[in-house]
C-alpha cells in the first residue's frame, strides 16, 4: 500500500491554515462585527448569519455531491489553486462597510455573506474530500487532522490576536474600516497558500470503484452507515455548544467583565492552547481509541461547564482560566471528528457496497452549518429577548441571558454529544480491519 512521506502530508495539511484564516474570522469576529461595527440590530444580525450558515450548508452539500458525481474525473489540485483567488476576493467583500443603510445595509450584508459561503464551500469541501485520497491509510489521515488542526490553531490565533490591529494599522481606528483591513490581508495570505497547495498536491488513494448511481443512492447509503451516523449526530450537538461558547466571548468580556481587550486575548489563548493539546490528544487516541477519547473529553467538558455554573467568575482572569480550561477539552472533539470522518467511508462501502466519498463531506458540513445557525439563533434571540443593545451598558436581566446562555446550553448539547457516540460502531483497531477486508475482496 503505496503511503506518502510526512512532509507532503503536512505541506497538504497546510492548507487548513488557509481556511482557518477565513473561518475563524467568520466564527469570531462576524457576528461581532455586525452588532458592534456596523450597528445593526443583533436580531437581525443572528438571523442573517443563521441564514448563511444553513445556506453554506447546501451549498457544501452540493458540492459533495458534484464531488461524487466526478470523482473519476476531478482534478483536485488545480481547483483548489484555482478556487482559492476567488474565495479571497469573496471574504473581503463580507467584511466590506455597507455603503447604505436600513434596509439596504442588511440585503448588502446578507448577499455579501451568501457569496463568500458559496465561494467557500465550492473550494472547502473538495479539499476536506482529498483527505480520503492524500493516503489510505488510517493512520496517516489521523496524522493529517492533527496537522489539520495545528495550523488551523495557529490561524486561529493570528485571527484573534491580529484582526483589529492589524486591521487599525491599515485603515485607521473605525472599527468596520479595521475589519474590512485585516480581512484584505488574511485573504492575499490564504489565497497564496491555496494555490501553493493546489499545485503540489497529488493523490495516493485512488479510487477505482464506481461512484453512486444517483443521489438518492448516495443518500441511503449514507442512511445506512451507523458509523456515519452516529458520528454526525455527535457532532452536530457538539457545535451548537461549541459555537455558543465561542461566539460569546467578545460580548461577555465587553459586557460583564467590560475588558473587550482581554477578550481578544482569551480568543488567542484558546487557539494556543489548542496547539498543545491537539498531539496529546492524538497521542491518548492511539491507545484508547476514536470513540473512547470522544467520550472522555464530552464528559470533562460537561463537567468544566458545571463547575462555571456553579461558580461566580467576576473576573477576566478568571474567565480566561476557565475558557482555556475548556478549549483544550473541546480540541479533542474537533480532532476525533476529523479523524473519523473519512473512515466512515469504507465503513459505509463494506456495509452498503457503495463508495461514497464528496457526500460524506458534503452531508457532514450541512449539519455543521445548521449547528452554527442554530447556536447563532439561540444566542442572538435569547440576548434581544433580554433586552440586548449594542455599545451600552446592559441591564442585570441582559447580563443574565448571557452568563446563563455560555453555562447552561453548551452543558445541554455536549452531553447529548456524548450519548449520540455512544451508537457508534468504531471501536480501536476497526478501520484498518475494514481496508483489509476491502483491499481483500478487490484483490480477488
Amino acid at each position: 500500500m503505496s503511503r506518502p512521506s510526512k512532509p507532503r502530508l503536512l505541506l497538504f495539511a497546510f492548507g487548513d491554515f488557509a481556511f482557518n484564516l477565513y473561518w475563524q474570522s467568520v466564527m469570531l469576529f462576524l457576528l461581532f462585527y455586525y452588532t458592534d461595527a456596523v450597528s445593526l440590530p443583533i436580531e437581525v444580525a443572528a438571523t442573517t448569519y443563521m441564514i448563511a450558515s444553513v445556506w453554506d450548508g447546501f451549498a457544501n452539500f452540493a458540492a459533495g455531491v458534484l464531488v461524487d458525481r466526478r470523482q473519476a474525473r476531478i482534478r483536485y489540485g488545480p481547483l483548489i489553486a484555482v478556487g482559492g483567488i476567488p474565495l479571497g476576493l469573496t471574504f473581503v467583500l463580507a467584511y466590506l462597510p455597507p455603503l447604505g443603510t436600513g434596509s439596504w445595509a442588511i440585503a448588502a450584508v446578507f448577499f455579501a455573506h451568501l457569496l463568500f459561503r458559496s465561494a467557500y464551500a465550492a473550494v472547502n469541501v473538495p479539499y476536506l474530500a482529498m483527505s480520503a485520497r492524500v493516503s489510505p491509510d488510517s493512520s496517516d489521515r489521523a496524522f493529517v487532522a492533527g496537522a489539520r488542526m495545528l495550523f488551523g490553531t495557529a490561524a486561529s490565533v493570528i485571527v484573534a490576536l491580529g484582526t483589529v490591529p492589524i486591521g487599525s494599522w491599515l485603515t485607521g481606528w473605525t472599527a468596520a474600516q479595521a475589519y474590512f483591513g485585516a480581512a484584505v490581508v488574511f485573504a492575499i495570505i490564504a489565497s497564496l497558500i491555496l494555490v501553493l497547495v493546489g499545485s503540489t498536491y497529488r493523490d495516493l488513494g485512488q479510487v477505482d470503484r464506481p461512484p453512486p448511481a444517483s443521489l438518492k443512492a448516495a443518500l441511503l447509503s449514507l442512511a445506512r452507515n451507523r458509523a456515519f451516523v452516529a458520528l454526525n449526530a455527535a457532532m452536530l450537538l457538539m457545535i451548537v455548544a461549541v459555537s455558543i461558547l465561542g461566539k460569546s466571548v467578545l460580548y461577555y468580556f465587553k459586557y460583564l467583565l467590560n475588558d473587550p481587550a482581554a477578550g481578544q486575548l482569551a480568543l488567542a489563548s484558546m487557539g494556543i492552547v489548542s496547539a498543545i493539546a491537539i498531539p496529546l490528544w492524538m497521542l491518548v487516541g492511539r491507545y484508547i481509541g476514536l470513540r473512547a477519547l470522544w467520550l472522555l473529553a464530552t464528559g470533562l467538558a460537561v463537567f468544566a461547564l458545571a463547575i462555571f455554573a456553579l461558580a461566580d467568575i467576576g473576573t477576566a482572569f478568571g474567565m480566561q482560566a476557565f475558557l482555556v480550561i475548556t478549549q483544550t477539552i473541546v480540541v479533542g472533539l474537533h480532532f476525533t471528528f476529523w479523524a473519523m470522518l473519512p473512515n466512515t467511508i469504507e465503513y459505509g462501502e463494506r456495509e452498503t457496497g457503495l463508495h461514497v466519498e464528496g457526500a460524506v463531506f458534503g452531508v457532514a458540513a450541512l449539519l455543521q452549518r445548521i449547528g452554527i445557525g442554530i447556536a447563532t439563533a439561540i444566542l442572538g434571540w435569547t440576548f434581544a429577548s433580554a433586552g440586548y443593545v449594542a455599545n451600552i451598558q446592559q441591564g442585570p436581566q441582559v447580563l443574565a441571558a448571557m452568563r446563563n446562555t455560555v453555562a447552561f446550553v453548551p452543558m445541554l448539547f455536549l452531553a447529548l454529544s456524548g450519548v449520540a457516540m455512544l451508537f457508534s460502531p468504531f471501536r480501536r483497531g476497526t478501520h484498518n480491519r475494514i481496508v483489509r477486508e476491502l483491499a481483500g475482496e478487490a484483490a480477488a
